[in-house]
């Protein structure tokens, strides 16, 4: 590392031992690191006539409900057999460290919670859990039939993955939360995001705006770059490494 990257570091790990407000915002490049396709890379085997789009939304699984839920257990299939990476671990590190910490991912995969993390805000949801279609509540349990998706034990309707598909709203509990961390916080680490999807978009620029110190960790440039205290081009497991407090 050259000298400017570990003054770099030097400046963030002496920000997080002073006790600070933390907020951790991750996206798709984090668990890309674990194997795991982000929505801009195109679908492969089976489903590399699909766009991801066409298969993550509502319009997409009224239209064919059995091969958007297939496409989703192919998905949980994958995901099971990853295994969280370096930047899942130093972020689960690093809660236990900060006095406040909240971690805020868009990823639905539930790494950061195998990894270790406990304070997670999970903004469009997780791909291990279903709710009903047509009533909208958590479903955990189901009776076995060869329907597909499987109804729901309740009003019979189709159930769906637990998840905010394009053109949906997030949930205003979980938002709202997320918007709460946001403002009380005096650190921000923007790690594998593009910060190109709204409404969430708006937490690192926000938290700037309210003087917090953001900190970039991501290997390409991004609309964000103007408004970082710090950024760190390189892998997130790597960098988010590199700011550990011991």
């Amino acid at each position: 590392m050259n000298g400017v990257y570990m003054n770099i570091l030097e400046s963030i790990v002496n920000k997080l031992k002073s006790g600070q407000r933390v907020v951790v915002f991750t996206g798709a490049g984090v668990s890309a690191e674990s194997g795991i396709p982000t929505f801009r890379d195109k679908l492969d085997g089976l489903w590399n006539r699909f766009s991801a789009e066409d298969l993550d939304c509502a319009d997409g699984f009224k239209a064919s409900p059995q091969l958007v839920w297939e496409w989703y257990a192919w998905r949980r299939k994958m995901i099971v057999d990853a295994k969280p990476n370096l930047a899942h671990h130093a972020i689960a590190l690093m809660e236990t460290l900060v006095p406040e910490f909240t971690l805020i991912t868009q990823n639905v995969d539930g790494l950061h919670q195998r990894a270790g993390s406990t304070k997670v805000i999970e903004l469009h949801g997780n791909i291990h859990r279903s709710r009903c279609f047509d009533e909208d509540i958590a479903i955990d349990k189901w009776a076995e039939t060869d329907e597909v998706p499987p109804p729901c034990p309740h009003c019979g309707g189709m159930l769906r993955p637990d998840v905010v598909w394009f053109g949906e709203g997030l949930s205003g509990d979980t938002y709202g939360k997320a918007k709460e961390a946001i403002r009380n916080c005096t650190m921000l680490f923007s790690i594998g995001t593009s910060s190109q999807i709204y409404p969430a978009a708006v937490f690192p620029y926000e938290a700037a705006h309210r003087g917090a110190m953001v900190v970039q960790i991501n290997p390409n440039p991004t609309d964000l770059d103007q408004v970082t205290s710090f950024i760190l081009r390189g892998k997130a497991g790597e960098c988010v490494n590199g700011c550990r407090l011991s």
